[in-house]
């Protein structure tokens, strides 16, 4: 620990965002660059090194918290990256995208706020990369054994990357044109530049990692080869088939889910495309849903020129501070969140109600209408209490010229013809492939990680599901293993 008053001396203080008029206008990501490096070592010695840090607990990949906040305030960069990186493969991407259930679980937390963490975690990770401290680390000697990953998304990677360090050959199996999964075409470029993604590909494919893009099991190639091909598979895909909202004109024209609109956004910021043909400019965009996926629609109608939009999440306002009955520390508490997106649909007015971040808390789309030509023109919203009953008096109607649902996902894609139904693993109740602690389907060699098994869950849960189920499939493969295994199928994260 060092500075024991660390926590007395120090408020915290957060990575500043660039000024909002400036960030909408590219797609360059909202913080400023390098901008938590001047005050970083301040705020890792708010850290107090508890005897019992939760911040362990909290966080599905055990990070070392406490042991790369102390280094970070004596300025040892290469020990904290070392001490990073023993527990995660990606901190770039959990600096980034992680909500932080390690901060909820900050002892700090209890009456203070917490330590910066997921700043902290960022810092370190950039300044990885800015001092070289990520070189490529191929095995020693190979296995002899081979290995499939179907799915490239932050699972697929952490799998591929252990089983690779390990001495196994490995190859990712991706559908799409390129690797990446939701990192590559459903994380806008505001939240997380490509160019961290990139790197880690680079440093996969150094260690040896193959790539096999646009390759879908079951189209490109039978589940029969690949069984025949690898000594063992592991099922990475994610958990893709979004859920639907069966109201009365859901099939006018311009109502379209959340992943139909944001990848063609992302093409755009990687060349393929000069404009989104699902793009928002000039349009009145309504986003039904109150989650990341729709904050994430939210600052992408923004950059690309919406006329107004207004995100709607069927939850009631949730309160400023934790509500220690409901929420008590260390869980991760539901509290009302400004999301950078919401931030800027908020400061420049773009919502049609005047909600000063852009969302209408309890309420619930009831139907869509639309014009002559079946296009969708209006939204019917109806008012909700916490238990979701419908309230009278409280509907409203939010003109329309484009609505995406962003409702969440349920679970991968089962349907004839997928990696999934390939394979012929069985499938839960939920909808995820069944597994078991090990992460083993019940077809031999086939294991199932990330929310392929868990359902839709953190970027953090995925990366400690690859960590551990290579782990698993070095052991099936070499009768035992010394990687990491952080959590079992069954963890979940702290509840009350």
């Amino acid at each position: 620990m060092a500075d024991p008053k660390g926590f007395m001396r120090h408020a915290r203080r957060e990575w500043p965002r660039r000024p909002v008029g400036e960030r909408v206008k590219d797609w360059d990501e909202v913080y400023v660059p390098g901008g938590v490096l001047p005050f970083v070592e301040q705020q890792a010695e708010r850290c107090m090194d508890c005897g019992v840090p939760f911040c362990h607990e909290a966080c599905p990949l055990g990070n070392l918290v406490p042991e790369w906040n102390d280094l970070v305030s004596r300025a040892d960069w290469h020990a904290a990256a070392e001490r990073l990186h023993a527990t995660n493969n990606f901190p770039e991407f959990t600096g980034r995208l992680c909500p932080a259930p390690c901060e909820a679980g900050c002892v700090l937390a209890i009456n203070q706020p917490a330590v910066t963490i997921k700043n902290v975690e960022a810092a370190v990770a950039d300044r990885v990369w800015a001092d070289g401290l990520a070189p490529p680390r191929p095995p020693e000697r190979l296995s002899g054994k081979s290995v499939g990953v179907v799915g490239s998304g932050p699972a697929g990677l952490a799998a591929a990357q252990q089983l690779t360090r390990a001495g196994h050959t490995v190859v990712v199996y991706e559908r799409d044109d390129r690797p990446g999964g939701l990192l590559r075409y459903g994380i806008p470029a505001f939240k997380m530049e490509k160019a961290q993604l990139e790197r880690r590909l680079a440093q996969l494919r150094a260690e040896g990692t193959r790539f096999r893009t646009s390759t879908a099991v079951g189209r490109d190639i039978g589940a029969a080869r690949l069984r025949a091909r690898h000594d063992a598979v592991v099922l990475a895909v994610g958990a893709t088939a979004w859920r639907e909202l069966p109201v009365p004109g859901r099939a006018l024209a311009g109502v379209v889910q959340a992943m139909e609109y944001l990848p063609p956004a992302n093409r755009v910021c990687e060349g393929d495309l000069d404009v989104s043909p699902l793009s928002a400019a000039g349009k009145h965009v309504v986003i039904v849903g109150g989650g990341d996926t729709g904050a994430d629609c939210l600052g992408t109608a923004v950059r690309e020129g919406a006329a107004s939009v207004t995100q709607v999440d069927i939850r009631v306002l949730p309160p400023a501070e934790r509500d220690e009955a409901v929420d008590p520390w260390p869980v991760y508490p539901t509290v009302h969140r400004v999301s950078p997106a919401h931030e800027e649909a908020g400061e420049l007015r773009f919502a049609q109600d005047p909600d000063a971040d852009a969302r209408l808390f309890a309420a619930s789309a009831l139907r869509f209408s639309g014009d002559g030509a079946g296009r969708v023109r209006a939204v019917h919203l109806g008012g909700v209490d916490a238990r979701r009953r419908p309230v009278p008096g409280a509907e409203r109607t939010l003109r329309a010229d484009l609505v995406l649902l962003a409702l969440g996902f349920e679970g991968p894609e089962v349907a004839a013809g997928g990696a999934v139904a390939e394979l012929g693993v069985a499938v839960t109740r939920d909808g995820t492939v069944a597994r078991d602690e090990e992460y083993a389907t019940d077809v031999p060699g086939v294991y199932a990680a990330g929310d392929a098994g868990r359902g839709q869950s953190l970027v953090v849960w995925a990366i400690a599901e690859g960590r551990a189920v290579a782990a698993a499939v070095d052991r099936h493969l070499m009768g035992a293993t010394s990687l990491p295994s952080p959590v079992t199928a069954s963890t979940r994260p702290l509840r009350a």
